[in-house]
């Protein structure tokens, strides 16, 4: 261990569009395909299903009205 603090994993949810993941990570899809996000960079996750880009969001949310299930709580 060098001391240095552990940078912080962030996930958000974004009201009727996608997850905002802060890295850093390494995220893998269902083809094994890998994407590495470096410490401060932050990616938009597809969170509704029709993006052209998975695992990314390409918007898709917004040109189809998508509407996010109820918040829990």
């Amino acid at each position: 261990m060098t001391g240095q603090p552990v940078p912080e994993v962030v996930i958000k949810t974004v009201d009727n569009g996608p997850y905002q993941v802060k890295g850093p990570i390494r995220l893998v899809d269902h083809d094994n395909n890998v994407y590495d996000l470096g410490p401060g960079r932050t990616k938009l996750l597809c969170r509704c299903g029709r993006s052209a880009n998975k695992p990314f969001c390409d918007g898709a949310h917004a040109r189809h009205g998508f509407a996010a299930a109820e918040r829990s709580g």
